[in-house]
């Protein structure tokens, strides 16, 4: 394709919404278009590593002490019988193995010295892979996660996630969050908040967040953007949809952060939904058994103080996810306290919550769209929380204020969403420190 001289490259980018997209047309958030992340020119020799999977081996139980680690690596146009070689020279392992008729290359090696990664020590190896005339190096860790009936399970230790949603703004400058310096703060707003968790909403980020995220120790839940109404009858959907998990977890299946998979976020309880998405996750689990499966449901039926969720789609997660808004879309924020939850025997994260505050607007804790009554929201919020025995895991909604085009009440809003506990321009709101302190009393949940 490449010529003597100067050579160039045309690319489109469509950014209009569809009705059988995914997203769909309805989306609450801003849809920025264009090419909001980086193109990169790479030269490869004619068979090249385009794909592998390198992780600590995952057998139904969990095994203290074990150093396994297993895995392929793909090498695109290589004929069979091509050599691929695995070296953590740290992790005292290296093998050496042939490629099959597919081009893939499956392994397994025993380390001599292996640190898990964790929160508290997100320990990365150097990976060198190597066919032929290419060299491709990562950095990973490895990590054990599983369920065992409500509780969830880190290296074989029960873990309750404190964490915050995030959407892909970024800080101050506005636009999409894709360079070094917009990951760096958001970050920082996390560690600050002491989370050890983040749900990067609704769609997958830009990859230098789950990178910074194995660095830092923050544990990742990812998603694709089935974001409420879909067109879940229609076959052509469910194969773009395939097409975005596999996409998903090829490129984040080696970042240890990343523990959970959520394949959709508040969509309606109806048969033709719960098949569709129930096919996604079996998609899921056939790509990568080594991790949790997780959605985001808003479907149980609050009235009085009873919230039941009966939504059969919740028996084929190993991670359930509650959406609800008591005290800002429905109820007074005091409904909550006396609220009874009838939830799955699965673990629960209560995956949004929240109220809107203008960043810098007083007033009584009744009076809406102040930061003391999101505050207020908040604190009756972990009330309740504390008396779901099955919790697992919070993320209030959300991190930093964002675009979207349809928040537009004048003076309040102004085209963006104000449940942050930081404003879009990084000044933090009084809910800021009442969840940075109950973080650091670990003052919600338990892990089992």
């Amino acid at each position: 394709m490449l010529h003597p001289g100067s050579n160039f490259v045309v690319i489109a980018v469509d950014a209009t919404r569809l009705i059988d997209g995914v997203p769909s047309v309805g989306i609450d958030w801003f849809n920025y278009g264009g090419l909001t992340r980086d193109v990169s020119l790479l030269t490869v020799p004619d068979a090249f590593i385009d794909d592998y999977d390198v992780h600590l081996a995952h057998g139904p139980v969990w095994q203290p002490g074990n150093t396994e680690i297993s895995g392929y690596v793909h090498v695109l146009d290589a004929p069979a019988g091509t050599s691929v070689t695995i070296d953590i020279p740290e992790a005292g392992a290296r093998t050496t193995v042939m490629t099959g008729a597919d081009g893939k290359a499956p392994f397994s090696v025993k380390a001599s010295k292996l640190t898990l990664w964790s929160p508290e020590s997100p320990k990365l190896y150097k990976v060198t892979l190597a066919s032929g005339d290419d060299t491709l190096i990562d950095y990973i860790g490895f990590r054990d996660i599983r369920v065992d009936g409500t509780r969830i399970l880190l290296n074989g230790k029960a873990v309750f996630l404190q964490g915050a949603n995030m959407h892909a703004e970024a800080p101050v400058r506005g636009g999409r969050a894709n360079n070094d310096e917009d990951v760096a703060t958001i970050f920082s707003y996390l560690k600050d908040l002491n989370a050890d968790f983040v749900r990067l909403a609704h769609y997958p980020h830009d990859e230098r967040m789950e990178r910074a995220a194995d660095r830092d120790g923050i544990m990742v839940w990812s998603e694709i953007p089935n974001w409420q109404r879909i067109s879940f009858d229609k076959p052509e959907v469910y194969a773009k949809d395939v097409a975005m998990l596999r996409e998903m977890i090829r490129r984040d299946r080696n970042k240890a952060s990343v523990i959970l998979w959520s394949v959709s976020n508040e969509t309606s309880n109806n048969p033709v939904r719960t098949k569709f998405l129930t096919g996604l996750v079996d998609e899921a689990r056939r790509l990568d058994a080594t991790r949790l499966i997780t959605s985001a449901l808003n479907s149980a039926h609050i009235e009085g103080t009873s919230a039941v969720l009966n939504d059969p789609f919740a028996d084929a997660l190993d991670v359930v996810g509650v959406n609800e808004y008591i005290g800002w879309y429905s109820g007074a924020p005091e409904d909550a306290d006396k609220m009874q939850w009838t939830l799955p025997q699965k673990p629960i994260i209560m995956s949004e919550f929240g109220a809107e505050a203008k960043q810098g607007n007083h007033g009584a804790t009744n009076q809406r769209w102040t930061e003391e009554q999101q505050t207020y929201v908040l604190q009756h919020q972990f009330v309740m929380l504390n008396k779901i025995p099955q919790l697992r895991g919070v993320t209030p909604w959300i991190l930093m204020d964002f675009r979207s085009p349809g928040r537009n009440i004048p003076k309040l809003q102004d085209g963006y969403n104000r449940k942050g506990l930081i404003s879009e321009d990084g000044k933090k709101k009084q809910s800021f420190e009442l969840i940075q302190n109950i973080y650091k009393q670990h003052g919600v949940g338990k892990p089992e």
